[in-house]
C-alpha cells in the first residue's frame, strides 16, 4: 500500500472524488489546484491553464496523489503533474475515476476505461443548462424529450427546465 503526504484535487471535477478518497483513505492533507480547459460541452481551449499558483511553495519534498474525475484528453492531468514535479514534489502519482484510451496521459490508478461522454451526478444541472442553451430555438417540449432520450432522468430535466424558465421570465419582466 502506497502512502502519500497529501492529495491534490483538480478543480472542479476532482473535488468530489478528492473528498471521498480523503475520507476513505484517511488523508486530511488536501490541496486544490484549479485548471481551466473546458469551455463548453466537448469543447476545450488549446491548452489547459493553471489558475492557482499557491501550491508551488507548499509541495517541495512531498509525495502527492493528484485526483481528477476523468483523464479525457489527458492534457489537464499532464499539466498538473509537470507543474507539481517542477515545484519540487518528491513523487507525484495520479488517480482518476475514468480513463479514456485516447488520453495522452495514463493515470497511475483509474477505476474504469471508457470512450463515452460522461456526465457525473454533480454536474447534471450544469450540463442540462448548457444543452438547453444550445437548443433554445426548439420548443420546450422537444428540448425535454431530447434530454430524456439521451439519458437524463425526467424529474431532473423538469426541475432544471422549470428553474431555467423562471430565470428567463424574470429577465423579461
Amino acid at each position: 500500500k502506497k502512502s502519500y503526504d497529501a492529495f491534490v484535487g483538480i478543480s472542479r471535477g476532482g473535488l468530489v472524488p478528492l473528498r471521498i478518497l480523503s475520507d476513505e483513505l484517511e488523508q486530511e492533507n488536501l490541496f486544490v489546484i484549479r485548471v481551466v480547459f473546458y469551455e463548453d460541452i466537448k469543447k476545450t481551449a488549446a491548452e489547459p491553464i493553471i489558475k492557482d499558483d499557491y501550491l508551488k511553495s507548499n509541495v517541495s519534498g512531498l509525495r502527492l496523489l493528484v485526483i481528477d474525475d476523468v483523464a479525457d484528453s489527458g492534457k489537464s492531468l499532464k499539466k498538473v503533474l509537470e507543474y507539481l514535479k517542477n515545484a519540487g514534489a518528491k513523487e507525484v502519482d495520479s488517480l482518476t475515476i475514468f480513463y479514456k484510451p485516447h488520453s495522452e496521459t495514463t493515470p497511475t490508478f483509474y477505476v474504469r476505461t471508457t470512450k463515452k461522454w460522461i456526465v457525473f451526478p454533480h454536474e447534471r444541472r450544469e450540463t442540462i443548462l448548457k444543452l438547453i442553451e444550445k437548443e433554445k430555438d426548439k420548443p420546450v417540449e422537444k428540448i425535454r424529450e431530447d434530454l430524456i432520450n439521451i439519458g437524463f432522468e425526467p424529474y431532473i430535466v423538469d426541475r432544471v427546465l422549470i428553474s431555467a424558465l423562471k430565470k428567463e421570465r424574470n429577465k423579461v419582466f
